[in-house]
This record gives structure tokens, sequence and C-alpha cells, in this order.
């Protein structure tokens, strides 16, 4: 056997070990992408990614000859599988009834196959190495591989290539080490001249659909979206897809609608108005999310507000709305005040690190779908928020649908209420939405319904706002736990009450 067989070979470990834990982030993104933004999707592509993968160690002791040969086309199917992965589900998404089963097929395929790479790789460097070395340096070069994934992937990878051209790029990666394999080891495979030509056609297949790869998302997601998408992008947090359709604008953040630009301003108005026209005094604001700048459109039109912090941790959504100039027109090129600092940081770091102290809080994050938002909607995060919070000052939150999750929303007024603040929630009608909640929350039991609002308002009166702080008998208040960190349940309540619409 060749002398440079075991260097090619345990590089050939560090690059199958990096492309099947690209396969895995891959198939988890695209899951929560597509099927909500959850922490089931992610842990139960995990799980039955890594229990495939063991099926396919065990079915390793069944490959008794030619080992290189059975190694090589593994990897030519582990290419092509992984490659054409993410394709397929943004492709047949929109058209097949069973898509879970799509999904996790495809993940227990790969699974399978990346189990099978190690075991045989091992098998063939046995004769090698002593085996206490063999296990160290495969372990090794197999938990690098596994590390340089996990870093670049959310880095770089995501943002600056995409799902479809990453699966494509690791594809091209695993079907090369097939290809380098038969070109420094003609000798010791058979049938060398097929695997070399299966090799090169693969990568060559591969190659088109990396380089077409912007055209297959575009026309996938096109089948996935009513109106015409006008923008895209993968940022390091989520995806970013903008549609219009006339004069109509709306923007989807994983696949969820953020708002319509027929009808956001009756959010939008919702969240600001009822609290800060209760504060003529209110010099300083605070934002968290609202990377959009809608929120501070409504803010700057009281001149006594003299600074605006906004705290949102996606830079690509806020570069978004500071730039484009459709979306300029829509916040009225609000993040562009002179009034307004933008910061691009986690909120819950952030607010921790603060000692300076606010008249008006707006928390805007998106719904707690998933943990990772789940703990800004916590009592921690509340006790962190409410020292920023001044002693005359009021915050308000955006706390789902008191219609269709009742018990997430009042959740959210229980867990306020927890930490000594008290609540005052409303609701309002956005059609794009239907009915949606707000809770206002302070440290003295203050607040009083304004007797008047700004006149350059389309939806937030006097009478408009006596509506919004009458709660019937569907929507009335329910008995709920307090979401902490170490529960969460506000993320079982959510993902249970919607469930049942979606």
């Amino acid at each position: 056997m060749n002398n440079k067989l075991p260097a090619v070979l345990l590089l050939s470990v560090f690059v199958v070990a990096t492309c099947g834990l690209i396969y895995e982030l891959i198939a988890g993104t695209l899951a929560s992408y597509l099927l909500g933004d959850s922490v089931t999707q992610f842990s139960t592509i995990i799980g039955v990614y890594l229990f495939s993968m063991g099926i396919g160690s065990w079915l390793s002791k069944y490959f008794e000859k030619n080992i290189l040969s059975w190694f090589i086309q593994i990897e030519i199917l582990v290419g092509i599988v992984g490659g054409i992965s993410s394709t397929l589900l943004f492709l047949l998404f929109e058209s097949i009834a069973s898509f879970r089963v799509l999904l996790y097929g495809l993940v227990s395929l790969t699974g399978i196959l990346v189990g099978l790479e190690i075991p045989l790789l091992m098998r063939i460097l046995q004769n090698r190495f002593e085996f206490k070395d063999l296990v160290s340096k495969v372990f090794t070069f197999d938990y690098i591989g596994a590390l340089l994934a996990s870093l670049i992937f959310p880095l770089v990878l995501i943002p600056y290539l995409g799902l479809v051209k990453t699966a494509y790029l690791f594809g091209i990666l695993n079907v090369s080490v097939a290809l380098l394999v038969c070109v420094n080891f003609k000798k010791e495979i058979p049938a060398v001249n097929y695997l070399q030509s299966a090799s090169i056609i693969s990568i060559l297949g591969l190659l088109l659909g990396f380089v077409y790869a912007e055209k297959i998302t575009n026309f996938s997601e096109s089948l996935s979206y009513n109106d015409t998408i006008i923008y895209s992008k993968s940022t390091s947090y989520q995806r970013i897809i903008l549609t219009k359709r006339g004069k109509v604008l709306r923007l989807f953040l994983n696949g969820n609608l953020q708002f319509s630009s027929d009808d956001e301003y009756r959010y939008h108005e919702a969240l600001v108005h009822p609290g800060l026209q209760a504060l003529p005094r209110a010099r300083k604001v605070l934002i968290m999310g609202g990377g959009d700048g809608l929120a501070v459109r409504e803010i700057l039109k009281y001149p006594n507000v003299e600074q605006i912090t906004l705290v949102d941790l996606d830079k690509g959504m806020t570069s978004l709305f500071q730039k484009n100039e459709m979306l300029l027109s829509l916040n009225k090129k609000s993040l562009l005040s002179k009034k307004v600092k933008v910061i691009n940081a986690d909120a819950f770091t952030w607010a921790r690190q603060q000692k300076d102290t606010f008249d008006f809080i707006v928390v805007d994050f998106p719904d707690p779908s998933n943990y990772s938002v789940g703990k800004l909607y916590t009592n921690s995060f509340y006790s962190i928020i409410k020292e920023l919070l001044n002693p005359d000052g009021i915050m308000v939150v955006q706390s789902t649908s008191p219609f269709v999750a009742p018990k997430s929303f009042w959740t959210v007024n229980k867990t306020l209420e927890s930490v000594g603040l008290h609540t005052v929630p409303y609701h309002n009608y956005v059609p794009s939405f239907g009915e949606w909640g707000y809770i206002m929350a302070m440290k003295k039991s203050f607040y009083k319904k304004p007797n008047s609002f700004i006149s350059n308002l389309k939806f937030v009166s006097k009478e408009s706002m006596d509506q919004m702080l009458y709660f019937p008998k569907d929507m009335a208040k329910r008995e709920t736990e307090v979401n902490k960190l170490n529960n969460q349940v506000l993320v079982k309540y959510f993902e249970d009450e919607w469930a049942s619409v979606l």
C-alpha cells in the first residue's frame, strides 16, 4: 500500500467530519426556516441524524472486501445526497404533503452514509498505526473538523453563501476526497477508472448547482410566497425576505411575516403611542428589537424626545432599513436620524452591562417561538430591564395574540408582574395578524389613559384606546406560570397555541 495513504486518509477524516456536521446544521436550519423556528426542529433533526450515524457505523461491519473502493463510493454518495439536499427540500416544500417524510428521509440517509465513513477509514488505517495511535489520530482530526464546521457555518457560510450554495460546496468537498484517493492510489483500487469518472461527473454536476444556487434559491422561495420576492439574504441570525405586490411590501424573517406595509401602522401606533403619549416629559427612549425602524418612526413624532437608542441583534436587518429606498420611504429614514443610535448586540448581554436609564422602553422582539428568543421574555430579563426604567417611566412589550394564544399573552403579563412591575394589558386588530396584544409595565401604578393623542396618527385615538383596553371573555385573563430561564414555559404555551391554527 502506498506510503502516502495514511496522510491522505487522515486529511479525509478532517474533511468528512467537517462536511458531516455541515449537513446536519443545514438540515436543522432548513427545518427551522420551513417548519417554524423552534427548538423542536433542531432537536429532532440532531437526534435522527446521530441515530442514523449509529446505524451507518453498525452497517460498516458488513463491508469486508475492497474497503477503499467502498469508501470512495460512499464519499460520492454523501457528496451527492448532501449537496442536493437543501435544493430538494426548498423545491418540494410547497408541493408535497408529506414534507417531513422527505426531510427526515434525507437526514437519515445522509446520517447513515456519514456514519459509515469513519469506521471504514479506521479499518483502512488499522495496519498503518498502533491501535491507540489510530484512535487518537482519527478522532483528533474528526473533532477538529467538527469544531471548524460549527464555527464557520454561522459566521461565514450562511451570511456569505447561504444554505443552497453551502450544501453544494461541501458536496464538492466530499466527492473531491473520493477523487483524491482515486488519483493517488490507482493500483490499490479495483475499477478505479469508473470511480474516478463518477467522481469527476459528480463534481461537475455539483459545481453546476453551486453556480446556479442563487437562481435555484430564488425560484424555490418564489414557490413559498404569493408576492414577488425583491430582496432575500441570509444573515448570521435569520433569513430575510422582502416581497412586493403592487405598492404593498411584506417582510418575512425565517418565513414568518413581520409586517405588511398596508397595515403596519396599526401595530406600531398601538405599540408606541398609548405609552409615550402619557409621558409628556420623556426625553430618552430605548427600543429593543424593532430593527425595521418603524417604531422609531412613531417615536420621532414627539419633539420632546431627544435621544433614541435601538438595540437589535442583526446588523443585516438594520443596514437594510438604513439603505433600501423603498424601506427608507416606509420608515421615513428614521434610523438615519441624528437622535437615533443603532447598536447591534444581543439584548440580554447589552442590558446587563448598562447603567443608563430611560423614560420609555419599547420591547419589540419576535414571538417566543424558541428558547433563544424566549429568554427575552423571562423574569430574569425583565428584572434587568426594570433597572433601566426611570421611576416614572413606562415600558411596553409586544406580547403575541391574546385571542389565538391567550396563555402566552397572559404569561408575559404575569412574568412582568412577578418582578414587581404594574401592568396595563391592551390589544388591537391588525389585519395581517389578527388580534394582537401589548402590555405596558411601570414601577408605579400611575398610568392614565391620555385624553388626546398627537394629530398625525392613522389609527390610535381616545376612542380606539377605549376598545384596546377592553378584554372580552374569549381573551380574558388566564392562570399561567411565570416564564423563567430554567423552564421557558412561554415557548411551550406559544408552540401549543399557535400549532392549532397553523
